[in-house]
């Protein structure tokens, strides 16, 4: 991990594991001849708290000798923008920041993941039905990142700071249960440690045999990739010939280029678009679209817009496939529209002035911050509410459909659409969506 005469860009939280990592190689420095630096960021979430965090990190740098470098990020907002959770949003935000700095001294990042946080991680994506790769854990070491603690307890760290005279601050946060891994760390992590004292260091040894099977499948995925590439995107016929594990991999390694891993609800729409032709979206505005042919991932905002409903991820009258559900949308003229309708009411409620709709319009499933104009009665709500109004359990709402423009939602499966795109006396053209059932009624 660490070379003679490198430099090293430490992750400075000021708990008491990042406080321990950097006073380890504050005295391994001179031995080593170490540039060590130090990178803190105040999230803006925990008011005094954070304050008080950022000036015992400026005050230990201090003591040590260690230049510190401090961002402050509005993480909360960022993350609205961006779509994502608020803990996920953090995670980049650090990253790119420790990325930049080290960047300019040709410096490793060194952050103070411990052995607890891989047992934490380990046993969170097992809850989550992870695959083999959640499985192995945080990696010692990845790409130009390091961690010199990944092997030594939260005990272990605790003790190190007792014998060397170390001081460290506590996020409040760390104590509440509103977050997953909290609640793994105080109510579950115990419970398994009574049963196995070793707990750390068996999840170590796991993660170590998880990593060795994956590097296998990887390897293989990459080469069917390479066999599967085509001018355009990569042969279907080729990628669904390997075995469901190759496939899933080689999935992963192609979104590689956006940053993203998919999610295994993910894989399984891919899994059905590559023979039944459609999208799927990712992540905002990153798709997978296969024709049945060739697979490919598209940036739609690297794309020159081409018409209306190519962006709304089919061309007209192709099925859409997403969770797990197929719809059929198509576009009619307004005579046609108001002779079918009397026919079926399905049609007034699943269509849309089709010229409204913007050219980055989508069908994806929800995300935190879409919001909804209620038909006739000129009230937006969030959507999250108004499915808690609609009493919609919630083990259904995250399959449910609909078609948006970033946060603004314009069509929801079973409910209709928004006041703004609803059919009226001025539309030309009406866009239909339907289940393959609803459209043999008409």
């Amino acid at each position: 991990m660490i070379e003679k005469g490198g430099s090293i860009v430490v992750g400075l939280s000021g708990g008491a594991d990042s406080c321990a990592l950097l006073h380890f190689l504050v005295s391994i420095r001179d031995e080593y001849s170490l540039d060590i630096y130090a990178c803190h960021v105040n999230h803006g979430i925990r008011g005094e708290e954070a304050e008080r965090d950022e000036h015992f990190a400026e005050d230990f740098c201090k003591m040590l000798g260690v230049k510190l470098f401090t961002l402050h990020a509005d993480v909360i907002g960022e993350a609205k923008r961006r779509g994502i959770g608020t803990e996920l949003c953090g995670r980049e935000i650090r990253y790119a920041f420790f990325e930049e700095t080290a960047a300019k001294y040709g410096a490793r990042i060194a952050t103070a993941h411990t052995a607890s946080d891989n047992a934490e991680t380990i046993l969170l994506k097992l809850t989550r039905g992870s695959g083999i790769q959640g499985l192995c854990g945080i990696p010692p070491v990845r790409d130009n990142i390091i961690r010199p603690l990944i092997e030594s307890s939260r005990d272990d760290i605790e003790n190190y700071c007792f014998r060397h005279g170390i001081s460290y601050v506590t996020d409040s946060t760390n104590l509440t249960r509103e977050y997953t891994r909290n609640k793994l760390r105080l109510d579950v992590v115990p419970v398994l440690k009574g049963i196995n004292p070793s707990l750390e260091n068996s999840l170590t040894a796991f993660s170590d045999r998880m990593r060795e099977a994956y590097s296998y499948i990887r390897k293989n995925a990459v080469r069917l990739l390479s066999e599967a590439k085509c001018e355009d995107g990569y042969s279907v016929e080729i990628l669904t010939s390997a075995d469901e594990a190759l496939f899933s991999e080689a999935v992963r390694v192609i979104f590689e280029e956006f940053d993203i891993i998919p999610e295994a609800r993910h894989i399984e729409l891919i899994r059905k678009i590559v023979y039944n032709g459609g999208a799927v979206e990712i992540r905002r505005s990153v798709f997978a679209i296969s024709d049945g042919r060739l697979l490919k991932a598209v940036h739609k905002a690297q794309e020159e817009p081409k018409k209306n409903t190519d962006m709304v991820s089919v061309e007209n009258g192709r099925m859409v496939c997403i969770a797990n559900k197929k719809f059929t949308p198509f576009v009619i003229n307004t005579d046609e529209f108001n002779n079918r309708k009397k026919i079926n009411k399905n049609l007034f409620y699943n269509s849309l002035d089709y010229d409204t709709i913007p050219l980055t319009g989508v069908f994806r499933t929800r995300r935190a911050g879409d919001v909804f104009s209620l038909p006739k009665r000129n009230v937006t709500k969030t959507v999250k509410k108004l499915f808690t109004e609609m009493k919609i359990p919630k083990e259904q709402r995250d399959s449910i459909v609909m078609l948006a423009d970033g946060n603004e939602i314009m069509w929801i499966e079973g409910t209709g659409a928004s006041e703004k795109y609803k059919v009226n006396a001025g539309t030309s053209r009406v866009l239909v969506i339907l289940t393959d059932e609803e459209v043999k009624q008409i």
